[in-house]
């Protein structure tokens, strides 16, 4: 059955040019899983030492259960809203407006913080051909390349991630074959039997885990341009996040397992895997790793930036924010206005903190930790508004709510180790500044939510333009089929 929607988008963004595969690619640039084995997987090793593995699986699993809680939505109906628009039809226009804020939040710091990241590999690769540019100089190159690709056409910045990921994951994968195979393809009982590791190390390689997954979600802001949106986006968000897991848990196994006896801690490396090549006789791929690194980096800020824009856009069009926000280019059909915010807002913060000597590789972590509270917020609140709209459209059933439950405990556990607990050895309280960032969030979340209260004090006709904007995007699907749906027999 075809689906119940316009030929031209209600918004003015390009309708139906998305594939599956563009529409896939899009999720799997926001995670950025080349990025974990590449340079950050030392951080969860240190949390999680053999278990890290199991704290993969773990997240995957509680992931998977968040991505069906969103697919009870996507499989439905689909906007440029994201997960803004699915909130508000669960729980209201103030939840849908702390989920949006959220989403803005989670993007933009994600951006930034691999803007970061991608600066810091950018100075690492020229500084050994002896060129050394300064770190706002590339800062400025990678919000520039991916504000081009986002202005210009979303099918080139779809399909600019599917190739940057592609590459990337290709070649780390190859070499974590040929990693395991100078092991002759053993097993390792030291990780396979958890030894040195407790539940409390577990738990805490978890929150790191959880940020490694966050944005597996960003398909959901495709729905205007995505082919078949109610098939492609539930595809794409359930699938990322199984196919990222995969990925993490076998390139976590094989880093681990080939560290194991030699002289290096993988707690302590920055680019474990080029360490890895030298050991195993083919340290000539350490540049091509780094440079796959520095495409998945580049690949995350555009997989970051488009999907904040189209929060903002929907955002926009709904009042909350100017209405310029809510622009589409006419020839491009891209929320061109929106982008151009977003891309300046990705560079002026990380740049800001470089002029105040705060190195790329701690903003790196800074940004990351903050973008982190904004996931989990909308993680929680959209497992929760599940079966809240499950109920109102008659579909709920006893599944749907263990679904419901398990996606909030899961995301739970990432929330108790950031937040941490005084005197709690299973979740410590996190080291300055980390500690401070979750208030911070709290604060931002309070006036986000408080403005929105005023503003509906003084408009109350707000609430209804939001929810009537909604509905009529749901009412557009309504004779559609719902081909991933929990709750139809396949």
């Amino acid at each position: 059955m075809s689906e119940a929607r316009p030929q031209q988008s209600v918004h003015g963004l390009k309708p139906d040019c998305l594939p599956f595969s563009e529409v896939l690619a899009q999720s799997v640039a926001v995670i950025a899983p080349t990025t974990i084995p590449a340079s950050n997987l030392g951080l969860i090793y240190a949390l999680s030492g053999n278990g890290t593995w199991l704290s993969f699986l773990l997240g995957m699993i509680g992931l998977v259960f968040v991505s069906i809680n969103i697919n009870q939505f996507a499989s439905r109906s689909a906007s440029p809203g994201s997960l803004y628009s699915y909130i508000v039809k669960g729980l209201g226009p103030t939840a849908g407006v702390a989920c949006g804020w959220s989403l803005v939040l989670a993007y933009l710091f994600t951006g930034m913080s691999v803007l970061c990241g991608f600066a810091n590999f950018s100075s690492s690769l020229l500084g050994q051909l002896g060129i050394h540019p300064s770190p706002i100089s590339l800062l400025a190159l990678g919000a520039g390349l991916a504000w081009y690709a986002a202005y210009k056409d979303i099918q080139l910045s779809a399909v600019a991630m599917l190739w940057m990921e592609g590459i990337s994951v290709g070649l780390i994968l190859v070499l974590g074959i040929a990693i395991w195979g100078h092991q002759g393809f053993a097993l390792d009982t030291s990780q396979l039997t958890l030894e040195g590791t407790t539940p409390g190390s577990i738990a805490m390689g978890l929150v790191l885990v959880v940020f490694g997954f966050s944005g597996f979600e960003s398909a959901t802001s495709l729905g205007d341009e995505a082919k078949d949106p109610l098939r492609t986006i539930p595809k794409s968000v359930l699938g990322s996040t199984i196919l990222a897991g995969l990925f993490f848990i076998f390139m976590t196994y094989v880093e681990v397992f080939g560290f194991a006896g030699s002289s290096a801690s993988l707690a302590e490396s920055e680019q474990p895997l080029a360490f890895l090549a030298e050991q195993i006789g083919v340290g000539f791929l350490g540049l091509p790793i780094a440079i796959v690194a520095l495409l998945s980096f580049l690949a995350c800020v555009l997989g970051s930036l488009n999907p904040a824009a189209r929060v903002f856009f929907m955002m926009a069009r709904h009042g909350l924010f100017h209405s310029a926000l809510g622009e589409a280019h006419s020839s491009n059909q891209t929320p061109h206005i929106a982008v151009n915010l977003v891309a300046l807002g990705m560079f002026i913060v990380p740049a800001s903190m470089s002029l105040f000597h705060v190195n790329l590789f701690e903003s790196m972590g800074y940004l990351g930790a903050i973008c982190s509270y904004g996931f989990l917020t909308v993680y929680i609140l959209v497992s929760i508004a599940a079966p809240v709209y499950l109920h109102k459209i008659k579909k709920l059933r006893v599944m749907d709510l263990i679904f419901s439950v398990l996606g909030v405990l899961f995301m739970a556990i990432p929330v108790l180790g950031s937040v941490g607990i005084p005197g709690s050895s299973l979740f410590p309280v996190p080291p300055a500044p980390y500690d401070a960032f979750p208030y911070l969030f709290l604060m931002y979340l309070t006036v986000a939510c408080g403005s929105f209260i005023m503003q509906r004090l003084r408009s109350p006709e707000i609430v209804d333009s939001i929810e009537q904007s909604i509905d009529d995007i749901h009412a557009r699907f309504a004779t559609a089929e719902v081909p991933l749906s929990v709750n139809e027999d396949s």
